[in-house]
């Protein structure tokens, strides 16, 4: 007989039913193996497809592009991942598919190793492409096997997971400086040993995620009395989804096109503004795990509004900062701006429990989404009006985050 879940401080929607099988699994605790490989298995992934930003400047040199088609590179990546993510979350809620992680991560090692020989924009584009599809098979079911290893410690099994992305996409500009400039597009080709043996751990994974799936599909449960009506979880959806929106254009903006200006703005040179790009990322990533945890402990909405009002006045500082004040306040942006990513997704798994794969597709989905559409745009308008004026817009975009007033509150259950 399946057996209702009781979380504590934020209840969900509806109490979640878990198969017996991951049963003795919560009891136990979190799954600390299987959080470390899948952590481990996003850290991997995050660093590839974060050197497609990082190799940007020699990209550009190499075949003259503007920033709008620098932003197409970013668009071609994000969208296939944007595009999917949803539908393979909504499909693998119906029938769980333990074994596609390895087989996603595939399109990323023939991805990485057509960008290192490709030699004409489209061929790019396509390359491109198929690292993102790679990360939208990744994403949706990664993160429900974080949930199911998670021992009931949602936020923090979601930070652990989101650590590993955050710091492999930190480690983009650091390799690319390291390694790529001075090797050239060629060496690109080099990182396709990290996408096999992400395959490697993958396929462990799939052996231990494939006996956790319920061969009987649950009854849904009763509703909590005090859970948010339909109307307000959808509009709670709303909102969450324009939280994310603000947080990851404002990071895109950066990781894009953070290089061009400090090049433009203080003259530095490609690989000194790499490793300042790297700073920020590093930052980011240590926001988004500590901030998972402190949502389990504190609730997930104190998080959020301090990732809002925390991160706006360092974001309106930046475009009037020297090189040295720059550093600085992006180690702040980043820490502040990442800490409510966890408590976003898990909020958002809260609200909808039954759909866990549809949601995280379509929260990791519109991340990637809206970052490519709108690395395209800032391309756009930098190219007519300068990569500062781009950064004084974007100054305002955690503001956005006020609308975080209209999140529901969610029901206190029984320890």
């Amino acid at each position: 007989m399946n057996k209702p879940v009781v979380v504590r401080e934020e209840a969900l929607v509806a109490p979640v039913v878990v198969p017996d099988v991951a049963a003795p699994a919560a009891a136990a605790g979190p799954a600390y193996v299987v959080l470390a490989g899948i952590s481990l298995s996003h850290f991997l992934n995050d660093t590839m497809q974060s050197l497609i930003a990082s190799v940007y400047p020699i990209l550009k040199d190499s075949y003259a592009l503007d920033f709008a088609q620098i932003g197409m590179i970013t668009l071609a990546f994000q969208f296939t991942a944007s595009l999917l993510q949803p539908v393979i979350g909504y499909v693998t809620d119906r029938k769980a598919q333990p074994f596609s992680l390895a087989i996603g991560m595939g399109f990323t090692f023939v991805g990485l190793l057509l960008l290192g020989v490709a030699q004409q924009y489209p061929v790019i584009l396509v390359a491109a492409a198929l690292v993102g599809l790679g990360s939208a098979v990744f994403h949706p079911e990664s993160a429900r096997i974080a949930r199911l290893a998670s021992g009931g410690r949602y936020g923090f099994a979601q930070s652990v997971f989101q650590l590993g992305g955050s710091f492999g996409t930190s480690m983009g500009p650091l390799l690319a400086a390291l390694i790529v400039v001075p090797f050239g597009q060629p060496s690109i080709a080099w990182f396709s040993s990290i996408a096999f043996l992400a395959i490697v751990i993958l396929w462990r994974i799939g052996h231990w995620y494939k006996p956790q799936i319920a061969t009987k599909k649950a009854a849904a449960p009763p509703a909590h009395p005090d859970a948010p009506s339909s109307l307000r979880v959808k509009v709670a959806l709303v909102v969450l989804v324009a939280l994310l929106f603000s947080k990851q254009l404002y990071v895109s903006s950066l990781s894009s096109y953070y290089i061009f200006y400090l090049i433009d703005k203080f003259a530095v040179s490609t690989q000194t503004a790499q490793f300042y790009l790297f700073i920020f990322l590093a930052a980011n990533a240590a926001g988004a795990f500590f901030g998972g945890p402190l949502g389990d402990r504190f609730g997930r909405k104190y998080v959020i509004w301090f990732s809002i009002l925390g991160a706006l006045p360092f974001t309106l500082a930046l475009p009037y900062a020297g090189l040295f004040a720059s550093a600085v306040l992006t180690i702040f942006i980043g820490f502040i701006i990442s800490s409510a990513t966890s408590s976003i997704i898990v909020f958002a798994q809260e609200l909808m429990p039954h759909r866990l794969g549809m949601i995280s597709g379509v929260f990791f989905g519109f991340a990637f989404g809206i970052g490519g559409l709108g690395a395209a745009v800032l391309g756009k308008v930098a190219d007519h009006t300068g990569i500062a004026f781009v950064y004084q817009v974007c100054a305002l975009l955690p503001a956005i985050g006020l609308l975080a007033v209209f999140l529901p509150k969610m029901p206190n259950a029984a320890r």
